[in-house]
């Protein structure tokens, strides 16, 4: 399933979610080259997080191949800094474009129940969170690992608490067709994380298995569900209740 619009408007400018987008963006374009093979390369060995770097797990000089005549070195010391960069580093067109569209759709409105420096303090506390997730599950891993998705499964696991009955539009494949449905949030955010966990399973203790980092996203979506409520604007939780508040009926 994937969400193209929901039915949650907003009543500010998201512009921290825009701002967010538009750095992995440049990020993206500028030090990743667009994808381009050195570029690419580099940024995300120099810049990512590599989980038995930062465990120290891993000995200073261990190789991991990053393509065709590329080879990513690990450094001395555990790089704690790339708990931070990894999440505006990602691997393709498709994994930074699918991140941000997921970020638009979903940040919109958990920045609106924010104040916007709380919701810059959330979304990076997810992505910390996130990325510990995965290093927990591979501790010893080569593997660098990057990428916005774990601080946005925060954002999805937030709105899973705040929005959970708010219809989200997804296009779902039937066979050789795509079909529209309408949900409630809840059904379309709980059917990806269980994706998510069964998938992460068979990625626990292997320290060379590449590709997505589900255990990141799992991380993620976790701590949305757990930070979200202390991070909630009084504004918005006023709003709530008052939008909820039916009079008793005297008898």
């Amino acid at each position: 399933m994937f969400p193209y619009r929901d039915e949650n408007q907003t009543q500010r400018t998201p512009y921290v979610t825009i701002a967010i987008i538009a750095i992995n963006m440049l990020v993206w374009i500028f030090i990743q080259g667009g994808g381009m093979a050195y570029q690419l390369a580099s940024s995300v060995c120099n810049y990512g997080l590599i989980p038995g770097e930062l465990t120290q797990r891993l000995a200073a000089g261990v190789a991991f191949p990053m393509g065709e005549g590329l080879v990513c070195l690990t450094d001395p010391g555990p790089q704690v800094s790339h708990l931070l960069t990894s999440m505006f580093l990602h691997g393709s067109w498709m994994h930074v474009l699918g991140n941000m569209w997921f970020l638009w759709i979903f940040g919109n409105n958990i920045e609106d129940s924010m104040t916007r420096p709380r919701f810059i303090a959330f979304y990076l506390i997810c992505g910390i969170a996130a990325a510990m997730a995965q290093v927990f599950a591979n501790p010893a891993s080569a593997v660098p690992t990057v990428g916005a998705s774990g601080a946005i499964s925060g954002v999805m696991g937030a709105y899973l608490i705040l929005y959970p009955t708010v219809r989200v539009f997804t296009l779902v494949p039937l066979g050789f067709f795509i079909t529209t449905i309408a949900l409630p949030a809840w059904v379309m955010l709980i059917y990806w994380v269980v994706i998510q966990v069964v998938s992460g399973f068979g990625t626990i203790g292997s320290s060379d298995q590449g590709g997505v980092a589900f255990w990141a996203h799992v991380g993620g979506f976790v701590a949305g569900i757990a930070l979200v409520k202390l991070f909630q604007s009084a504004e918005h939780v006023r709003a709530h209740q008052a939008a909820h508040w039916r009079p008793r009926r005297l008898l």
